[in-house]
């Protein structure tokens, strides 16, 4: 596949969420997320000034991170993508799945934790990210707290490359991540992958697909969280994989009634 390198559209969605989803758990088994997702209940637990009891999940992906996530919260899951949704309605049938954009859903309540795990890294532009961080507001009850987690920031961001994947009963995937920055300051950064692919015959094939992520300054997401109307927070994210990155993740605290950011 050859990938337009201008396109930035995040309507233009990636091979690994179409065609080619149901590849997508062995790219990151569930397993994978079972360290993350106790330090998303730790982080809701502590910061939530009402009971956390319900869960929105914008770009819920595969549903990994609610497989872990469902044994305390009630979880609503929603994605761009079709074929996501229906591995996370295999993965997780008691939650609620509903197709929409992270920009612009709106589903009329309100849930006392907000997740937009690595999902909001697609948003390629400072309105995209603006208006994800609006629905995050949107749904997020009085004293409920919102979890934002790109990938990188400006300050953290480095080319490189990374390989990884995983077998199946009768199928596997292996996969290499190239991360790079087509220009400097111009607010994305490029994820080609290439995906091996090996069927339960032995037979292989090989595909590449172009991810275009968005990458800004930590204080604009600072700036755009409280603007939103949330109480920003940046967060050290304690997770294995970046021990060494300074990475962090985001929260925005809405005000419980009476109180003010």
């Amino acid at each position: 596949m050859t990938t337009d390198p201008t396109d930035c559209s995040f309507g233009a969605q990636p091979r690994l969420y179409r065609d080619l989803a149901d590849w997508y758990p062995l790219l990151t088994p569930v397993a994978d997320y079972a360290e993350e997702a106790a330090f998303d209940r730790h982080l809701f637990e502590a910061h939530c000034r009402r009971p956390p009891r319900t869960l929105l999940d914008l770009g819920s992906g595969g549903g990994h991170n609610a497989a872990y996530l469902k044994a305390t919260l009630a979880c609503t899951l929603v994605d761009l993508a079709p074929a996501m949704l229906e591995l996370g309605r295999r993965l997780n049938p008691e939650c609620e799945h509903v197709l929409g954009d992270m920009r612009s859903v709106r589903l009329g309540r309100v849930f006392d934790c907000v997740l937009a795990h690595d999902a909001i890294s697609y948003m390629a532009s400072r309105a995209d990210l603006q208006s994800a961080i609006a629905t995050a507001f949107e749904h997020t009850a009085p004293g409920g707290v919102a979890m934002l987690q790109p990938d990188f920031v400006s300050e953290t961001f480095t080319p490189g490359s990374e390989t990884g994947g995983s077998d199946g009963d009768s199928r596997a995937m292996r996969y290499i991540e190239w991360r790079w920055k087509r220009a400097p300051g111009d607010g994305v950064y490029l994820t080609d992958m290439a995906y091996l692919l090996r069927d339960g015959s032995g037979a292989v094939e090989v595909f590449h697909d172009r991810h275009v992520m968005g990458l800004f300054p930590r204080a604009d997401w600072l700036d755009l969280i409280a603007a939103a109307g949330f109480e920003p927070l940046a967060v050290p994210f304690e997770h294995s994989s970046y021990s060494d990155t300074g990475h962090e993740v985001f929260l925005g605290l809405r005000p419980a009634p009476g109180e003010r950011t």
